[in-house]
């Protein structure tokens, strides 16, 4: 049970469509909109920014997005936000059932990792979770392989998905119906 409880239907005018905005035509809004739609002024600040992280303009790949996003989750140890990404976008990014079972349980390292950046990615998420900074050396790997933009885009996506794991896992943020739990 939530300890902030989500907001339902029927929602204010207000609330109904800002939550219709942040979720593609047709689909209900997840739990964790709902939740945020407690505090609308909030909710609409973020807004833009979520839709960034998960839109075109973001300058990571899809893939590397998903990957950065599940690692972050699965180190904040929030199964929510991991599952929801796990459930949406794992298949369209096509990673594999190691993959998924390596961004929770493996490192970068594991042999289902052939791709550098990949792996560069992983260590970074690593290394901000772990001590909220890169190191000179893991720097220069990654301003090897990413440019500018995409090293602040890195850098901001993991802040952003460690935010949204905190209030996931605060609240107590129960799993999306049918969403799958941490491997």
């Amino acid at each position: 049970m939530s300890r902030i409880a989500t907001l339902e239907p029927p929602y204010t005018e207000e609330a109904g469509a800002l939550l219709a905005a942040m979720m593609p035509p047709g689909v209900p809004p997840i739990a964790l909109f709902r939740l945020f739609a407690r505090n609308l002024p909030m909710t609409s600040a973020m807004h833009a920014w979520g839709r960034y992280e998960l839109g075109r303009d973001l300058t990571l790949t899809m893939r590397q997005r998903e990957i950065v996003i599940d690692r972050t989750c699965a180190r904040c140890g929030c199964e929510y936000e991991w599952s929801v990404h796990a459930q949406t976008f794992g298949t369209r990014v096509a990673l594999t059932p190691d993959q998924h079972h390596a961004l929770v349980h493996g490192a970068s390292t594991d042999p289902c990792w052939p791709d550098d950046t990949e792996r560069l990615l992983i260590e970074a998420v690593d290394a901000l979770h772990d001590t909220s900074d890169i190191d000179d050396k893991l720097w220069a790997r990654l301003t090897k392989a990413f440019d500018d933009p995409q090293l602040i885009d890195l850098l901001l996506l993991c802040g952003w998905y460690h935010a949204i794991s905190f209030v996931a896992r605060a609240t107590r943020l129960p799993l999306e119906p049918g969403a799958p739990h941490i491997p």
